[in-house]
């Protein structure tokens, strides 16, 4: 990452409205998905750094929470501003670090961060703070000192639905940002400064979960922490959370089924399997709310292989960069070797492979690519079937009828997403009545980003985006009249 001035300083501590060193020395090297090279360092932060963090969005808070929400949003509109301005230069970042190709970074990891700031003003402007409740008067007014630890898959996206919707209801922030993709943040972070947020409003500490992470979770002066990352870390940025008695909120891991019946016509059938490949692979698989279980009627298992073997065949996998590219690399070398991991423990399991397999796709030795995969014929108690690989990998599971369909796709740990495929709309609303999840897509429902997004059982607490996810980050009060 570029130095601070002329200076040797590394940015990726931002404390109290300027960039600052860490107390440590260490430093984490960001590499480029694409070519496995480097893309450059940040600061590896310490505890003490996340204490200096905390101290200044304490003192920033009471000035803040008070201001008119207007003034509030009006500061959320200038980072939005700001965002929309530096959309190709951060697109393109986010592309290296996660693998996303181009045109989807631009509309998906910069365009729903610049629409979160956005919605994030408007909401502050509407929001009833008060309501008579008999005698009583009942406001909501701003938690306090919130803490962000943020994922690298949708590495931006993830920030600004935490820290533009709790900044925009009267909260200060501490954000750790995912240590594989930081550098998009610390573009958001200069982007907030030139946009004249007041000192210690937003704070930023790069560095590991088990440091900087922990000590967020843990410190007493951070009132909240919202989390988004796998379930295994959030259950121990809970239990960290847990001694000083904060709120959490939790956006973990998902295992989501894709629900196909059986009254849709040849071609109706065709793309709804078609559709379910795309769900999964969204991001090279690696998105929390991927549709990674097809429950298709026995019947017409053949069909169903037919459709994805053919379009997952299709994807073009290869540079994000280049015109026509589908599906770009994973994030880190660590994430390619856990994802053909699971394929090798697919084929281990019995799971027929329909397409794809163990191994780079040809041609791509460099770079940490998957082969888009698909297996037929699991077995709900697999592995594969019950465990979040994060990559291009869908199992195909037969279903005998709406209510075997139904307990299948409740039978998981997680409750992120799903999605639902029947001529009979009723039907397909019936059904994802009955399903244990956060949201529900009913015959290829799109995502709404102003929607509440969170999830039940071990994917999480809590709510994201709109009018749900301001809410997250303010306290009831009752003042008895």
């Amino acid at each position: 990452m570029a130095r601070e001035g002329g200076n040797d300083m590394l940015k990726g501590l931002y404390i109290d409205g300027s960039w600052a060193p860490t107390e440590g020395r260490g430093t984490i090297t960001v590499h480029d998905s694409v070519t496995e090279g480097v893309l450059g360092e940040i600061p590896e932060g310490t505890a003490a750094d996340v204490d200096r963090a905390v101290a200044a969005a304490v003192r920033a808070f009471p000035a803040w929470s008070s201001l008119p929400p207007e003034e509030r949003a009006a500061a959320m509109e200038r980072v939005g501003t700001g965002l929309a301005a530096r959309m190709d230069e951060i697109a393109s970042v986010i592309s290296r670090e996660t693998g996303m190709n181009k045109v989807l970074s631009q509309l998906v990891q910069v365009g729903l961060p610049i629409n979160s700031f956005a919605q994030a003003a408007a909401t502050a402007r509407s929001f009833p703070y008060e309501e008579t409740v008999g005698s009583s008067l009942v406001v909501r007014e701003p938690i306090g000192v919130v803490g962000c630890i943020t994922p690298w898959n949708y590495p931006l996206h993830q920030i600004a639905a935490k820290t533009a919707f709790a900044m925009a209801a009267g909260c200060t922030v501490v954000l750790k940002p995912s240590e594989v993709a930081p550098l998009d943040a610390i573009m958001l972070a200069e982007i907030i400064h030139e946009a004249g947020i007041p000192a210690g409003v937003f704070n930023m500490v790069t560095g590991t979960g088990p440091v900087v992470g922990e000590a967020i979770a843990a410190h007493a002066g951070v009132d909240m922490v919202s989390f988004t990352g796998s379930t295994r870390a959030g259950r121990r940025v809970a239990q960290v959370a847990a001694e000083t008695v904060k709120k959490v909120a939790l956006e973990l891991g998902g295992k989501s089924a894709n629900v196909i019946c059986d009254d849709l016509d040849e071609a109706t059938f065709a793309k709804a399997v078609s559709a379910g490949v795309g769900k999964a692979f969204l991001n090279s698989g690696q998105t929390c709310s991927a549709l990674t279980r097809m429950l298709v009627p026995r019947a017409r298992m053949a069909e169903a292989e037919r459709a994805a073997a053919s379009t997952a065949s299709a994807m073009r996998v290869g540079d994000p960069f280049a015109d026509g590219t589908q599906l770009g690399p994973l994030a880190s070398a660590a994430q390619r070797d856990r994802v053909q991991g699971y394929i090798r423990l697919g084929l281990e399991e019995g799971a027929t492979l329909v397409a794809g397999g163990d191994g780079a796709p040809e041609g791509l030795d460099r770079g940490f690519y998957v082969r888009p995969t698909v297996f037929s014929n699991v077995d709900n108690s697999m592995r594969i079937a019950q465990e979040e690989i994060f990559g291009p990998v869908l199992c195909i599971i037969p279903h005998d009828g709406d209510d075997d369909a139904v307990r299948i796709a409740n039978d998981t740990v997680y409750g992120l997403a799903g999605g639902v495929w029947a001529a009979d709309r009723d039907r397909a609303l019936a059904i994802a009545r009955r399903m244990r999840t956060g949201q529900v897509e009913v015959n290829n429902g799109q995502f709404n980003v102003n929607a509440p997004f969170g999830g039940y059982k071990q994917s999480g607490c809590g709510r994201e985006l709109g009018r749900h996810g301001f809410e997250e980050f303010l306290e009831v009060k009752s003042l008895q009249l």
